[in-house]
Parts: structure tokens; C-alpha cells; sequence
């Protein structure tokens, strides 16, 4: 079966929980989403509209992967699929619903909270997983221990997952992305503010990317000018000018290259909380990675890479940011 809608929902790290009222609100939502960088969808099954919104979304917006959340049994999971919906959630495991996804090739993602469950999915043969209700059940110290037993599990957290500790819970490795009502925000819904659902969805992707200057990269062109540079900056912002072999760096401001390097006059260094899902990002932009210049760790995980073509005369590369 394959699961690569929830490999491609991954890349954005936030799964929306929608409920909606009315499906008349189904259609401007699905664009807000997309607009706001978050084109993903569970509708619910919560209320009766949950099947027509999905119905909805997908026929007139192609961009956005929406799916059904809160699905108790199979005629719900039937209708989904009958009305365009490309994934089940559920919120327990429900056997008989996987079942039927597993057969008919639909990508489902099980409710699971007790290592028992787990084994069920893996018995399907799922490698993501719901993991509900997130808190209640010991949120980040349970995936963490979950982590060693069932370390080819993806879990997808919710149930008191929210603004407040959303990027701890992506900071996990077993962690496919987040779920959770706390967007879009139910009172910007009913209001029908698409403005607004558009504004948080890029306040919750900055949290997810974190994006901030790691240092900015200076071509001096020659050794003793780049010493002259950095002994400069070191003196005016009382940092210390370490000699890393073929530039300086100068606390965590500045690398002064000794030798000719990319970028006609240097380089910014972006660190980011999520370099996976920050190139990612890139990738859907049509921005491309400098082949020349990645970097890995002795895993062969990319820690750093620059990007293709300059920015006012300044190559650009992303870092992954230490994690705590």
C-alpha cells in the first residue's frame, strides 16, 4: 500500500484539523490553507457536513490534500474516497476500517496510543501512525521511549498539541508531523476570516522553519585582508576571531574567507530549526541545491546546503540549528 501522501504531508510538518458547520465554507478554506502554505486537510466527520466539504475541497482545489478525520467505520471511509478524499485518519485503532484502506490501496494513518497498537499497525504493514490522545498519554517522554522499540514507526501527535510546544514535538525524529484544531483557529472559521487563517498558517510554518541568520560569509580575497577583517569585527563587537584554516570566524557573526569562495561578495548562512523540511520548502519554490556545496554528516544526513544563483551578491545556505 502506498503511504507517500503522508511522506509528502511530512515535508510540511502540520496536519489542519477542519470541522466544519457548513460546506459552503469548505471551498474558501481549502484556498486560505493552500495560500497559507499548509495545503492539507482532515475534515471530520464530526459534523454532517464533513462529507460534502471533502467532496468539495478536491473537486475544486486540486492543490490541497485533503483527507477525513474522525473515521469510526468503513462507510465513512468508503465515502471519502467516493467524494475525492486521499487519506483516513482515525482516532483509534479500528480494525476493520484499516482492513478495507490496506486492501483497497487507500493510505490510512490509525489512532494509536499502547505499544499493542502499534503492533497491529505494523501488522498492516502502516509505518505512520496517529498517536492520540498526545498528553493525556505522556506526549514527548512516550514517543521518546517508543523511539527504541519501534524505531520504523512515524507517529502523528495530537490531543493537546498546539503553538505552545508544537516545534518540541517536531524536534523528534519519529515524529511525521503534528495535528490539531489550533488550525485553522475555529473562531477565524466561523468568522470567515480567510485573511486571517491565511496570516496563522505562515505564523505556525515560521514556527515549524524558524528561520534565522547564522552568520554572513565575506570574501576578504586574500589571507592578510581577511585577517585585517576579522581582527576588525572582533574588536568593534568584543567577539573572539577563531582561525578555522581557510577563513575566520568571528564569534558567531561573521566567516571571513581567506580563499575565493562562492558568491561574488559572500555568503548568509540561514540556520534552521528543520533542514529536511526547510529544502523541502526550497524544492516546492523551484529553488535548487549547489551540487558542489552540501554537506553531510558521517550518517550521510545534509547539515548544510547552499543554494543555486546569488541574492544581491550573496550565495545562500541553509544549516540545520543544533538541536537541545
Amino acid at each position: 500500500m502506498s503511504e507517500n501522501i503522508f511522506d509528502k504531508i511530512s515535508e510540511y510538518g502540520i496536519v489542519p484539523l477542519v470541522t466544519l458547520d457548513s460546506a459552503d465554507d469548505a471551498v474558501p478554506l481549502a484556498r486560505a490553507l493552500v495560500k497559507g502554505g499548509i495545503p492539507i486537510a482532515e475534515v471530520t466527520f464530526r459534523t454532517a457536513a464533513g462529507g460534502e466539504s471533502i467532496k468539495r475541497m478536491a473537486k475544486e482545489v486540486p492543490e490541497i490534500m485533503v483527507g477525513a478525520g474522525t473515521v469510526h467505520d468503513v462507510d465513512h471511509a468508503k465515502e471519502t474516497v467516493d467524494n475525492g478524499g486521499k487519506f483516513i485518519i482515525t482516532p483509534g485503532f479500528n480494525r476493520k476500517v484499516v482492513d478495507w484502506c490496506v486492501k483497497n490501496n487507500v493510505p490510512v494513518c490509525p489512532g494509536t496510543v499502547v505499544p499493542s497498537d502499534i503492533e497491529e499497525a505494523l501488522d498492516f504493514g502502516l509505518r505512520v501512525v496517529k498517536f492520540f490522545p498526545a498528553e493525556v498519554y505522556g506526549g514527548i517522554n512516550t514517543l521518546k521511549a517508543l523511539a527504541g522499540p519501534f524505531a520504523m514507526m512515524k507517529f502523528v501527535p495530537t490531543g493537546g498539541v498546539g503553538l505552545n510546544n508544537l516545534q518540541e514535538y517536531l524536534d523528534l525524529p519519529n515524529v511525521a508531523a503534528v495535528g490539531g484544531s489550533f488550525v485553522p483557529p475555529s473562531k477565524l472559521v466561523k468568522a470567515k476570516d480567510w485573511d486571517g487563517v491565511v496570516a496563522e498558517c505562515r505564523r505556525i510554518m515560521n514556527l515549524v522553519f524558524d528561520f534565522t541568520v547564522g552568520h554572513v560569509g565575506i570574501n576578504a580575497g586574500t589571507a592578510d585582508n581577511a585577517a585585517n577583517v576579522s581582527n576588525a569585527l572582533a574588536a568593534m563587537f568584543d567577539a573572539d576571531s577563531r582561525d578555522a584554516g581557510s577563513a575566520y570566524f568571528v564569534g558567531d557573526l561573521a566567516e571571513v574567507m581567506k580563499v575565493p569562495f562562492v558568491g561574488a561578495n559572500g555568503h548568509i548562512c540561514v540556520d534552521t530549526r528543520d533542514l529536511r523540511r526547510a529544502l523541502a520548502l526550497m524544492e516546492r519554490k523551484g529553488i535548487k541545491l549547489d551540487a558542489q556545496n552540501i554537506f553531510r554528516d558521517a550518517k550521510g544526513n545534509i547539515v548544510a546546503a547552499y543554494l543555486e544563483g546569488e541574492v544581491g551578491g550573496f550565495a545562500v545556505h541553509l544549516r540545520q540549528r543544533p538541536k537541545k
